[in-house]
């Protein structure tokens, strides 16, 4: 992993459908590694069992064993996993927060 006082942002792809309407499966989007994230954000988290995740950070909550954490959520609840299935994610597990979408600019309605 890159040190991220040198190198503080990077980009993750949205696969998947748990944050539609807001992302898209192929979004590109510009992350800031190392940043707090605030209640609303979007964020990048590394799950307990190693998969990475686009999720809204909702609130701050604490672990089972105490640590900080956030509760997250996918904005397509049918289709995604989340705080709901896994609990509250630690503080440390939160990769990255997501700036804004880098590709498409813009998208067509439908």
């Amino acid at each position: 992993m890159p040190d991220t006082r040198l190198h503080p942002y990077g980009f993750a792809v949205v696969h998947g459908r748990s944050m539609l309407p807001t992302l898209v499966d192929g979004d590109r989007l510009l992350v800031r590694h190392g940043a707090d994230p605030e209640p609303g954000d979007l964020v990048v988290a590394r799950f307990a069992d190693g998969t990475l995740g686009v999720k809204r950070a909702v609130e701050r909550r604490t672990t089972r064993s105490g640590a900080p954490g956030w509760w997250l959520l996918s904005d397509n609840p049918e289709e995604g996993v989340d705080s709901r299935h896994r609990g509250v994610v630690p503080g440390s597990s939160i990769v990255a927060v997501v700036r804004f979408r880098l590709w498409p600019l813009r998208r067509r309605s439908s």
